[in-house]
């Protein structure tokens, strides 16, 4: 019989087998390969509901669901048992002047979902190509309809949207693209909608969210209606740390796109899927854009798959004659991601994801809220199952922390403090210093009391440290 201390013997030599095995090949994402030489990245072996455990057997409540992603939670097996199916009948075959049944039966049903006329889906590997191709069809259509000069975009300061050469030009964080740059000329930035820290009408949420949109406007003026093909904004901005809109605004961008004739692309690769309590940001906060960009919650994360969902409008230039999207990728709308989607859509409706939110957001907040009492805590924002807490040095004067403050803060203590007690979640400072929260949809108050006590006791020890 293996006994107790010859297991955990077990674990540790094959952690450190593992460990050294990354630090001499593997080149992670977003992580400082300092870092992993050092042993210091987790490595997660497995999931069940809302928990992931490491190789060394440590159980951590997955507070982000993943990476905004885990929607029905880990180790469904009819998720595996649907790609196992679809991988012995088609595996796969590319969406290249030909079609398949899960891709047809997909993208229906994702437009069925979709609000408004946005009834043509068209499949990406993942996120950041779905906003690639995105911009693409904006700059093409408006060639096809006869405005040849419009290929401009505006977003939002300290925005995320992606990372190939287009998308990061859409992306508003100047940390991650001056190493990369030149990038693709055409990328413009107007001010996000994060009212605790509002250079104007901090105090009138209606007055701020026309403001804010409003500069929508003045950017396109600035540059030339002529020249801007669209405008793309997340429900709920994610970098910075969960910026929900104020009351009114993307009803006034609306009008402004409509004014303009520039498209409105609604980035929901995080929002989208149940995240806020809708199937869509976008029926969430009563807004039609031209333009869905989603990935994500699509397969729950069970296999890669991302989609760009337009407007019959756009489609239609594309119906005549010889024309076509010249534009697409190897993987996008794989069988067995196709079929792992619809998959994860029957279980959307049949355990009534979207709708447990929408029942639990109210609490969930509540509970966060709790930490406002902490002097640490200057912020919780957010919707759904997505929320920011705001770090800052000075609650009355909302002073935050300098860089180096933050680097100690965040990497020096909260992420590895955060693991250690239970808790996996992002702490970010792209923009001011932030925990951010999002965990898979099944979760529900045993689990938002387990975040808050862990995240208690963290933040109260991080304060200690300042």
């Amino acid at each position: 019989m293996t006994t107790l201390d010859e297991t955990a013997t077990d674990l540790s030599t094959a952690t450190d087998s593992l460990n050294r095995s990354a630090a001499a090949h593997l080149w992670p994402h977003f992580t400082r390969l300092s870092a992993l030489a050092a042993g210091e990245a987790p490595v997660i072996v497995r999931g069940d509901g809302a928990y992931i455990w490491d190789s060394d057997g440590h159980r951590v409540l997955d507070g982000l669901a993943g990476l905004f992603v885990v929607q029905v939670g880990h180790g469904r097996a009819e998720l595996a048992e649907a790609a196992r199916r679809q991988a012995e009948q088609l595996a796969f075959f590319p969406l290249w002047a030909h079609t398949h049944p899960a891709a047809i039966e997909l993208a229906e049903r994702v437009a069925n979902l979709a609000p408004g006329d946005l009834n043509r889906v068209f499949f990406t590997s993942g996120g950041g190509e779905a906003v690639e191709s995105a911009w693409k069809l904006a700059k093409q259509y408006f060639k096809l309809v006869g405005k040849p000069l419009k290929h401009k975009v505006i977003s939002r300061s300290i925005a995320y949207h992606g990372t190939t050469q287009g998308a990061l030009a859409i992306t508003g964080i100047p940390s991650l693209k001056e190493m990369f740059e030149p990038l693709v000329p055409g990328g413009f930035r107007v001010p996000n909608t994060n009212i605790y820290r509002a250079p104007l009408f901090g105090d009138d949420p209606v007055a701020f969210g026309r403001w804010a949109a409003d500069q929508v406007a003045v950017a396109i003026e600035a540059e030339g209606p002529d020249t801007v093909a669209a405008v793309f904004l997340e429900p709920v901005q994610n970098a910075g740390g969960c910026f929900p809109p104020p009351p009114g605004y993307f009803q006034r961008v609306r009008e402004i796109c409509d004014a303009y004739d520039v498209l409105l692309v609604s980035d929901e690769v995080i929002c989208g899927f149940g995240r806020l309590g809708a199937m869509f940001g976008a029926q969430r906060y009563d807004y039609q854009p031209d333009i869905i960009t989603c990935a994500k919650g699509l397969t729950s994360g069970y296999s890669p798959l991302g989609a760009m969902i337009a407007s019959d409008r756009l489609a239609e230039p594309f119906l005549r004659g010889s024309t076509s999207f010249a534009h697409g990728y190897t993987f996008g709308g794989h069988p067995v991601s196709a079929a792992v989607a619809l998959a994860n859509l029957d279980i959307f409706e049949r355990e009534d994801l979207v709708g447990h939110v929408a029942r639990n957001t109210p609490t969930f907040r509540a509970t966060l809220e709790k930490l406002t009492d902490l002097p640490i805590v200057g912020d919780v924002r957010g919707d759904g199952f997505f929320y920011g807490i705001e770090l800052v040095k000075d609650k009355s004067t909302k002073e935050s922390f300098t860089d180096a403050e933050s680097e100690r803060l965040l990497r020096g203590f909260m992420s590895g403090a955060l693991y250690e007690a239970g808790l996996y979640c992002r702490a970010d400072d792209r923009g001011d210093p932030v925990i951010q929260l999002s965990p898979p949809l099944i979760c529900d108050q045993s689990h938002f009391d387990e975040m808050e006590s862990i995240l208690r006791s963290v933040l109260t020890e991080a304060w200690t440290k300042i």
